[in-house]
């Protein structure tokens, strides 16, 4: 252990633990993260290696009794039917089949479809309903559970989903004046997993970016660059409140609303803190597109949506992740940074909706030896942390210090503050900021939104985004810094 870990792990008790711990077990298991780690915060959280030790092979117990292998589904059904109840981890969906004006949930690592269910368990956890929930169950067997003359005798009979039961923002305020803003930096990215020692100071913000959308209602993200960089990381492995759709078709039933039935079915944004679109250029936007591409836009600029009479609220945030293959400086001359995006989605209207582009090709390809084995946050309490900061406001902070130039528009403006504010709330959850840091914040997110636009004023009919000049004014000073892109100082 280093000074920073005896640190975390005084400050902090009970909610960190070693991360080297999660990839010993991980790489035998196609679990995600958040759920062994809530299990290794659970029975691993102590600097003691004697419980330490006692606790990886609990954690390894109950892994190996109760999380479902797909190549084993037939046992765990056998020991669910002998024993008559059996307790299993596994990620669970619930459909409505409206035939049979039934809610049947399926258990996807055990492959068992029309496992009944009690309809309040979805009053309860609605997540059920679009995209599933990791949960530990207990699985009754009742050969005389009927359904329509057929014999349904898997039975849901308890859940809790893999979270933790409850979290307070204040603890993480109070406690956050403890550690300088490069250490704090360093106990984020190590809850991550990252050998901080690895990355420049530039890199490391760049990674922590790609928990704007998580910390931030309504963000709307991009990020392009190499394959093997972890771009989709945080959604499949950090969070239990995200959802990554992998290439294919995007419908406007799917992610906003089914009319089905009377009232109709809220669909992913209602229900998800983020919705992330991977391998973006195998999108397939599906409807009547152009009515689709609306209805997105609309969302990306409002956090509404409207299906049949009524308008519907929600503060899900869009991530698009995709690869760029070709060198940064021959796209910069030749074409437009959005070019792997599918040709319906290259609509500048709905660009112009992005909040920050974030240049994928500055991050290194993920090896062995970016991650670390130093202490951070257990993610279930990392992941609350991100989820609660969702409700507090940081938007205004920068205008006691700072104007903008007068070359950003309204959209622009709107992009930078909403970056700023997933800084503060991310690196200084205490309020206690400097002017300087907060200048710092705001070149970063003047950069990332100038990259948007950048981008639009190349592509057809971009004479509109021609105002390119992004700066802004110290208030106290009058002083105005300019701000670019390392592509545009490249060019140069």
């Amino acid at each position: 252990m280093d000074e920073l870990d005896k640190k975390l792990i005084e400050i902090f008790p009970g909610k960190t633990v070693k991360k080297d711990l999660v990839r010993k077990i991980k790489g035998s298991l196609n679990v995600p993260i958040f759920v062994l780690e809530f299990l290794l915060g659970k029975y691993c959280s102590s600097d003691d290696p004697q419980i330490t030790k006692e606790g990886m092979e609990h954690v390894k117990t109950i892994l190996k009794d109760h999380f479902v292998r797909p190549d084993e589904r037939e046992l765990v059904k056998s020991k669910i039917k002998e024993n008559g109840t059996f307790r299993i981890i596994d990620k669970v969906k619930v459909e409505l089949v409206e035939t049979e004006d039934k809610y049947w949930a399926k258990l996807v690592n055990l492959g068992m479809d029309y496992v009944t269910v009690d309809d309040s368990l979805l009053t309860q956890y609605p997540q059920l309903l679009v995209g599933g929930v990791w949960g530990i169950m207990d699985i009754i067997y009742n050969p005389e559970n009927m359904h329509k003359g057929q014999v349904r005798p898997f039975i849901v009979q308890s859940m809790k989903p893999i979270q933790l039961a409850a979290f307070d923002l204040e603890d993480i305020k109070l406690k956050r004046s403890n550690f300088t803003t490069r250490e704090w930096i360093d106990v984020l990215l190590r809850s991550l997993g990252f050998d901080t020692t690895k990355f420049t100071d530039r890199q490391k913000i760049l990674l922590l970016a790609r928990l704007f959308p998580l910390i931030e209602n309504n963000y709307n993200f991009v990020e392009l660059g190499p394959k093997g960089t972890g771009k989709s990381y945080s959604y499949t492995e950090l969070s239990p409140y995200s959802i990554l759709i992998s290439g294919g078709k995007v419908t406007v039933a799917q992610l906003f609303m089914n009319n089905v039935g009377k009232f109709g079915r809220l669909g992913l944004v209602a229900y998800w803190d983020v919705v992330a679109f991977d391998e973006v250029a195998g999108m397939k936007v599906k409807d009547n597109d152009r009515d689709t591409i609306q209805i997105l836009k609309d969302y990306m600029e409002s956090g509404r949506f409207s299906r049949g009479k009524d308008q519907n609220v929600a503060t899900a945030s869009f991530s698009f992740l995709g690869n760029i293959d070709m060198d940064i400086k021959t796209i910069s001359k030749t074409s437009h940074l959005f070019s792997p995006f599918p040709q319906g989605m290259q609509d500048s209207a709905l660009i112009d909706r992005i909040h920050l582009y974030l240049p994928g090709w500055e991050i290194p390809k993920m090896k062995e030896e970016f991650f670390g084995d130093n202490y951070g946050f257990v993610i279930n309490y990392f992941a609350e942390f991100l989820k609660e900061s969702r409700k507090h406001i940081r938007f205004d902070d920068l205008d006691k210090y700072f104007n903008f130039g007068a070359k950003l528009n309204t959209r622009d403006t709107k992009a930078v503050k909403k970056t700023v504010s997933a800084l503060l709330k991310l690196l200084h959850p205490d309020g206690k900021e400097t002017k300087e840091e907060v200048a710092t914040y705001v070149e970063f997110g003047l950069e990332m939104r100038k990259r948007v636009k950048n981008q639009l004023a190349k592509m057809p009919g971009g004479s509109e985004f021609k105002d390119t000049e992004f700066s802004y004014t110290d208030k106290e000073t009058g002083e105005e810094k300019f701000v670019l892109t390392p592509e545009e100082q490249d060019n140069d």
